[in-house]
C-alpha cells in the first residue's frame, strides 16, 4: 500500500501541495484528478522519490521511504513510472528496450521479453525501432518497459493524453488486462474524469494542492 500522510511541498513561493493525505491500497487502481497546476503530478513524482517533501511522509508497504528529511532513491522503491511523453529511446529496437531494462533489474531473462511483447502485443513488432512504430505501438512498448520488472507500483502521469478516443480506449482496456494479471497497485493522474471512471477503483479529487475529494 502507498501512504501519503500529510504531505506538503513548495517550489519556492509556490505551494504545489498542502497537507495532504491518501492511500493507494493494494492491487487498486487509486485516480489522482486535477486541472493543470493542480498539484497532481508534483504528488506522483513525491511517490516516485523524485522530489522530497517539505513536510509530511510517504511510505510504501509501511515502510518510510520519504520525509523532509531523508529519502529513499527511486531504484530501491520497486516502482515503475510512465510519463505522458513515453521517453522512448530511438537507438534501441522494442526487444532491446526491454532487454536494456531487464539489465539493469538483475532480473535478465529472455522468456519473460517473450511473454511481455505477447502480453502487449508486440511480439511482431519487436525489431522496430520507436519511429517505425504508431502511436498506439508507442505506448505499448511504454507500457511493456515499465512492466518488465514487475513491479509493485506503476505511477502513470496522463499517458494517454494525447491519444484519439478509440486509441485511448484501446490502452485503457489493456492496462485493466495487465494490472489484473501482474497483480499492480496503480496511481494514475489525469485530468480526464472518463479516463478516471473507465479504470479506477477510488478517485482522488486534488485542486490548488489539497485534496477535495
Amino acid at each position: 500500500m502507498i501512504e501519503v500522510d500529510k504531505v506538503s511541498k513548495r517550489f519556492g513561493q509556490i505551494s504545489a501541495l498542502k497537507n495532504v493525505s491518501f492511500q493507494a491500497h493494494v492491487e487498486k487502481v487509486s485516480a489522482v484528478l486535477g486541472s493543470s497546476g493542480s498539484g497532481k503530478t508534483t504528488l506522483l513524482r513525491l511517490i516516485a522519490g523524485l522530489e522530497r517533501p517539505d513536510q509530511g511522509r510517504i511510505l510504501l508497504d509501511g515502510r518510510v521511504v520519504s520525509t523532509s528529511r531523508q529519502i529513499v532513491p527511486p531504484y530501491q522503491r520497486d516502482i515503475s513510472m510512465i510519463f505522458q511523453s513515453l521517453s522512448l529511446w530511438p537507438h534501441m529496437t522494442v526487444e532491446e528496450h526491454l532487454e536494456f531494462v531487464l539489465q539493469g533489474s538483475g532480473k535478465g531473462i529472455k522468456h519473460s521479453i517473450e511473454t511481455m511483447l505477447k502480453k502487449v502485443r508486440l511480439t511482431e513488432f519487436k525489431a522496430r525501432y520507436p519511429h517505425e512504430l504508431s502511436g498506439g505501438e508507442g505506448q505499448r512498448l511504454a507500457i511493456a518497459r515499465a512492466l518488465i520488472t514487475q513491479p509493485s507500483y506503476l505511477l502513470m502521469d496522463e499517458p494517454f493524453g494525447q491519444l484519439d478516443f478509440l486509441l485511448k480506449k484501446e490502452m485503457l482496456s489493456l492496462l485493466s488486462e495487465l494490472r489484473k494479471d501482474l497483480a499492480m497497485t496503480i496511481v494514475y493522474v489525469t485530468h480526464n474524469i472518463d479516463e478516471a471512471s473507465a479504470l479506477a477503483d477510488d478517485i482522488i479529487m486534488i485542486d490548488k494542492g489539497r485534496i477535495v475529494f
